[in-house]
């Protein structure tokens, strides 16, 4: 099978780790920067150029497009998916996942469990807001932030304020959630391919940091998950649309809540933390997802003309 990653950068591990096991499983797989695509829009004949040329007799499209890039990212693999080509993620579930507020409004109305979460526009709101999360501590997030940064923890209403009033006069939407004091700066990374959970962590913040993330100083361990922690996973990527996700949970004294769902989940963390080879579970996936999709009438244009690698 011929692949396609699609990366700004090759040398990231998941990225590598990714390519070097459809390699080994005996694929044709090459790294894409999506930002330097353009896309040829007709209604018979759509294309996807790099470096001049189109890429064609392509039979799958592994999408792992940066926050910073999404609009461009997701535009590149809705035309793959014109085109016929099978994507790991579609551009709609990758849309959904990274609008942060759009992403716990599916959940919700889906039934799923989260932190009690405030949204509001006017900084004249603010008191109803912190009433309507519990009060203090709270959880302020950036609806544009990653990796644990633009995520503030207020001890007091008036720190509640004075960040909530800062953001805003930055003119910044912001997210406001109770805070989850049982879970101890700890939390659950799930790691789900198809309809499974195929690997799991618990990611302990660093000592006086309430945000777990790797990137943050915190550490990983193989977690076992409960059957419902498992099913909560599930149906959390399945709400978003996404086959490859990793999905964020809380222990809380109500069950387990959705954090946050990604649809480029690091690969370097959780198989480091378990042992797993989940690039080998992803490259699977895609493997018999693409087998199974109806073959593709756009990529026979073009023949004489074909970008190597």
């Amino acid at each position: 099978m011929k692949i396609a990653i699609l990366s700004r950068d090759g040398s990231l591990y998941s990225t590598k780790r990714l390519k070097e096991t459809g390699v080994e499983r005996g694929h044709d797989v090459f790294v894409i920067d999506h930002l330097r695509c353009y896309m040829d829009i007709t209604a018979h004949s759509p294309k996807v150029l790099y470096q001049g040329k189109p890429l064609v007799d392509i039979d799958a499209v592994i999408p792992r497009i940066g926050a910073s890039s999404t609009f461009y990212g997701t535009a590149v693999v809705r035309q793959f998916e014109i085109m016929g080509v099978f994507t790991a993620n579609t551009s709609q579930a990758i849309s959904r996942s990274r609008d942060k507020l759009r992403c716990l409004q599916i959940l919700s109305r889906r039934g799923i469990g989260l932190p009690v979460t405030g949204f509001a526009h006017s900084t004249k709101d603010i008191d109803g807001l912190i009433e309507l999360v519990g009060g203090t501590p709270l959880v302020i997030k950036l609806l544009e932030g990653t990796q644990g940064i633009g995520v503030v923890l207020a001890e007091t209403d008036q720190a509640a304020k004075s960040v909530i009033e800062a953001f805003r006069g930055l003119d910044a939407n912001i997210l406001v959630q109770e805070y989850i004091k049982e879970a101890k700066g700890m939390d659950i990374r799930c790691f789900v391919v198809g309809e499974k959970v195929v690997a799991s962590m618990k990611r302990q913040g660093a000592p006086g940091e309430f945000r777990s993330n790797l990137h943050r100083g915190g550490t990983a361990e193989k977690l076992r998950l409960t059957p419902e922690e498992r099913s909560t996973a599930i149906r959390a990527a399945k709400a978003m649309g996404l086959r490859v996700a990793g999905v964020d949970l809380l222990r809380s004294n109500h069950g387990p809540v959705v954090m946050e769902v990604n649809s480029s989940p690091g690969l370097e963390g959780i198989e480091q933390a378990t042992g797993v080879d989940v690039a080998g579970k992803i490259m699977a996936f895609v493997e018999k997802s693409a087998q199974e999709k109806s073959p593709r009438g756009a990529n026979a244009e073009g023949s004489q003309d074909r970008i190597k690698y």
